[in-house]
């Protein structure tokens, strides 16, 4: 067993693979993928913080991984296919792969959100985002984005 952590501690990726203009939307967006830190290959564990005015990511629903998340702290406007829901603290939701409901988190807020995200690693994946140009294809563990047609940006 790895040694207990303070999530806090553990050091956050900030980038992104979105391409131009989508990477704007996520500006602003720490991940701390605490499940690479215990090895864990089944399920991923994020505890992301959004600062006022970023997206967790661009409205998207995936094939093959079920997807969660827990507000700890702050409050998060949910959109998805059925329009926008509010949640604060304590509150969650899920999202079951393989149905379309397109789906991201945005700090509307003037002060940072924190969320922690589980969800399934398949080593094969596809991402549909209905509102970009874009599509995710992984294939053997790791993403790539391109058009919706699949040329490359």
């Amino acid at each position: 067993m790895a040694e207990p952590v303070r999530a806090l501690d553990v050091p956050a990726r900030t980038g992104t693979i979105y391409p131009p203009p989508y990477a704007a939307t996520v500006a602003g967006r720490a991940k701390r993928a605490l499940g690479d830190l215990f090895g864990l290959n089944q399920f991923g564990v994020n505890l992301t913080v959004l600062a006022p005015g970023t997206s967790s990511s661009e409205r998207h629903w995936h094939e093959t991984e079920d997807e969660f998340v827990f507000v700890l702290e702050g409050e998060v406007v949910l959109i998805d296919d059925q329009g926008e829901h509010v949640l604060g603290p304590g509150m969650c939701a899920g999202f079951k792969a393989g149905v379309p409901n397109a789906h991201k988190l945005v700090n509307r807020s003037s002060a940072p959100v924190t969320v922690l995200e589980v969800g399934t690693r398949s080593e094969n994946e596809r991402a549909h985002y209905p509102e970009a140009d874009m599509q995710a294809v992984k294939q053997g563990g790791k993403f790539t984005i391109t058009r919706k047609d699949g040329t490359p940006y």
